[in-house]
């Protein structure tokens, strides 16, 4: 019978243990500070920063939000990443994606410094996690990689399949995964016979924003799936990349989605940022 990594459980564990050390800092007289920028009218943004704000009132730490308007020039985003750089005061640093198509993305995320990129996009942080001495790491990944360690999940040796290329998800996690022992395979849209290559996998993580595109046919039996997507039909209901009901039926390891990687991501964030404070004590 398939096991559910149920995300929502581990990401609740983690918050027991995040709040307590936003508590043990506030008493030494350091309170985690993450900025978030929002830029336009995105509604998707929006609703990830609210979600990541509730949380992070949760847990102790503090949101400075900039919501900048939708014309707003790369010069107008950098001065304000650059006045948070000089910020003491502020940790961590967030911009919400995807900015309006008028914007460098690399630019703005270049401007970030490395030390408070909390996200781990800045291309100083992705060559650290490649030659195997990382420092901040993309939370989604950081989350998939949580999941196997809760689930004690073998990685040494194994087959992994990731389908899906992105530099959010599909290309960091590759090098974690190389950094544990791995042997990885990345598959995306060029890919030949995508099935053939996805039937060799000991863990299949499909991160292709499909819905339930990924069948019983593409996994091989008593594979590990992590499913990455998160897709909302026309009827209102989210469904992940992958057919979970009868991918189900192969599976020995499946994310649920809603309830599997999602509840991750903000909480790796949420560790990020506090690790970043922490290193302001001299104890």
């Amino acid at each position: 019978m398939v096991v559910l990594m149920d995300g929502k459980k581990l990401s609740q564990k983690f918050q027991i243990s995040l709040l307590s050390q936003t508590t043990y800092l506030k008493e030494h007289g350091i309170v985690p500070a993450l900025a978030v920028l929002v830029v336009g009218n995105d509604l998707a943004s929006q609703i990830y920063f609210r979600s990541k704000k509730k949380l992070a009132n949760k847990l102790g730490v503090n949101v400075h939000d900039r919501l900048l308007p939708e014309n707003s020039s790369e010069q107008d985003i950098i001065k304000v990443i650059q006045n948070y750089n000089e910020d003491p005061l502020v940790h961590g640093i967030l911009v919400e994606l995807p900015l309006p198509k008028h914007l460098d993305e690399k630019k703005v995320i270049e401007s970030i410094s490395p030390a408070k990129d909390v996200d781990g996009f800045h291309p100083y942080n992705i060559g650290s996690l490649f030659m195997n001495d990382p420092g901040p790491i993309p939370c989604t990944p950081a989350g998939i990689m949580a999941l196997f360690n809760e689930y004690h999940i073998q990685l040494a040796g194994k087959q992994v399949v990731i389908v899906g290329r992105s530099n959010i998800v599909g290309r960091p996690l590759a090098a974690m995964l190389l950094n544990a022992d791995a042997t990885v395979t990345i598959a995306h849209s060029k890919t030949v016979d995508l099935e053939e290559v996805t039937k060799k996998a000991d863990i299949l993580i499909v991160s292709i924003g499909q819905p339930e595109m990924i069948t019983a046919k593409y996994i091989k039996p008593g594979a590990v799936i992590i499913d990455v997507g998160i897709n909302r039909l026309s009827n209102g209901e989210t469904v992940g990349d992958v057919n979970q009901n009868d991918v189900k039926k192969a599976a020995d390891y499946l994310t649920p989605v809603p309830g599997g990687v999602g509840p991750m991501t903000s909480v790796m964030l949420m560790k990020q940022t506090i690790g970043f404070a922490a290193k302001e004590l001299k104890i």
